[in-house]
């Protein structure tokens, strides 16, 4: 039995029993970072302003999983309209995206905490031959000592944001990775900061303590059989942010929470999870509400919350297809019967979309999570492949095995080149697809694959 006053000192004590006694307290610094980016705000505030005076006015973000769904949470929680986020290989994306810019106004944002994202070195690599090779169209945020770091300071880019090493990337948000584009947006990022300051101190309470409360919920719930977090919609997506949080914490050693944002909570299997976001600024607070729960859930569930163990295996399969030098393998196989056929009662149905993310492909995806939800009754989720990597993938490998995994692929057009690589962006997301689909199934997980077209 969890007990609730223990377990929060523990936390706060950096105790490691508190999990599996393994390396958890390394990985804590997101406790105290709202203080400590807080004292970092002259030198934030000093780089917006710079940025405008130089008349940069539209800022891409180039970054995976923790370096980009908190940033893409803010952007449309607050409105931020000349502010982008590229967490996708999909030539068409890329080429959207290069089409709509003033590479002459454009600051480039590269971020990546271990410095050696595939996704990101692309990216950055890609517009770096686009703008002439200029430093001063980038910046980057990465821990201290990264090639990244390293790739920054041969460039000459114009400053480099240093992160916090005992922070994993999902819990990052309230750290530069999050704080900078929130910076660069706008955003008064000390009322951010000083709001989540504040849930924190909340979070050290024995009664009345929101992250508890809520962590509680979802591991209680969990022992109880309601694995299915329903997440409900806010303007900014928040769900999307929350998802990886809680699936790559909690998703392995065959357990997990599912988080499922948009879905119903009514269901036996089922739990309502509602943000608290009345107005933009409170994002800042529920951040660490839900980062705080999360570290109470992985005691309910008695896993290490700070590691991913799988997440690894998809990109090894990844190089594995792309070190053939061949067109990577991703025509249909089995189908949507065939697959559903095979669900049962507590499990979830996952579509994986390998497409390019727009407005149609939105639309498109949505109409096929309908048809799956009445079709079978069962939670489904989705994301958009290569991102749900950096997110979910965790979870999806090293979780319970009650998923149905959709895999949606297109025809990604023409090869886009990376500079340096022996591929392209169409070979990379194809081989992205490939991989994960092997990795997929050689975990016995029931997997099937269709074009976009029969969607």
């Amino acid at each position: 039995m969890v007990q609730r006053a223990d377990l929060i000192d523990r936390i706060w004590e950096r105790d490691s029993t508190t999990w599996t006694g393994a390396d958890e307290a390394r990985w804590l610094g997101w406790l105290d970072e709202p203080r400590r980016m807080r004292e970092r705000v002259p030198e934030l505030s000093a780089f917006a302003e710079e940025i405008a005076a130089d008349g940069i006015d539209t800022v891409v973000l180039l970054g995976m999983g923790g370096s980009s769904l908190a940033p893409e949470v803010l952007r449309r929680t607050f409105g931020a309209g000349s502010f982008h986020v590229l967490d996708t290989t999909h030539p068409a994306a890329i080429r959207a995206l290069e089409a709509s810019l003033d590479l002459d106004r454009t600051l480039f944002v590269s971020a990546s905490k271990s410095g050696s994202t595939l996704e990101t070195r692309s990216h950055t690599d890609y517009f770096w031959e686009k703008t002439g090779k200029r430093g001063a169209a980038f910046a980057a945020v990465t821990d201290p000592g990264s090639d990244l770091q390293r790739l920054a300071e041969e460039r000459g880019f114009r400053h480099v944001f240093h992160g916090e090493p005992t922070i994993g990337g999902r819990y990052s948000a309230l750290s530069a990775f999050g704080i900078v584009p929130a910076a660069l947006m706008g955003i008064d990022v000390d009322r951010l900061l000083a709001d989540a300051e504040r849930m924190a101190d909340d979070c050290r309470l024995d009664e009345g303590n929101p992250g508890f409360e809520l962590g509680r919920q979802f591991g209680a719930g969990w022992h109880e059989g309601r694995d299915k977090i329903c997440i409900r919609e806010t303007r900014g997506g928040f769900g999307l942010w929350a998802e990886q949080l809680i699936a790559e914490s909690t998703g392995k050693q065959g357990k997990g929470l599912i988080p499922a944002p948009g879905e119903s909570p009514d269901g036996a299997d089922r739990q309502d999870a509602a943000p608290q976001i009345d107005e933009p600024y409170a994002l800042g607070a529920e951040f660490f509400r839900w980062e705080f729960a999360v570290a109470v859930a992985g005691a309910y569930l008695a896993i290490n919350p700070f590691d991913q163990p799988d997440v690894q295996a998809a990109k090894d399969k990844t190089n594995e297809v792309l070190a053939t030098g061949k067109e990577p393998e991703v025509e249909p196989e089995g189908s949507v019967a065939e697959l559903l056929a095979r669900a049962e009662n507590h499990d979830y149905v996952c579509v994986q979309a390998f497409v390019e993310p727009c407005a149609d492909n939105d639309a498109r995806i949505a109409g096929l999570v309908q048809a799956l939800r009445d079709r079978t009754g069962l939670v489904v989720t989705h994301g958009y492949g290569p991102r749900y990597l950096h997110s979910t993938g965790q979870l999806h490998k090293g979780g319970p095995n009650i998923g149905l995994f959709l895999q949606v692929v297109d025809d990604p057009g023409e090869e886009l080149a990376i500079p340096g690589k022996p591929f392209g962006f169409r070979r990379l997301i194809r081989a992205q697809a490939a991989g994960d689909f092997a990795s997929l199934k050689e975990r016995g997980r029931r997997v099937a694959r269709i074009h976009m077209e029969e969607v």
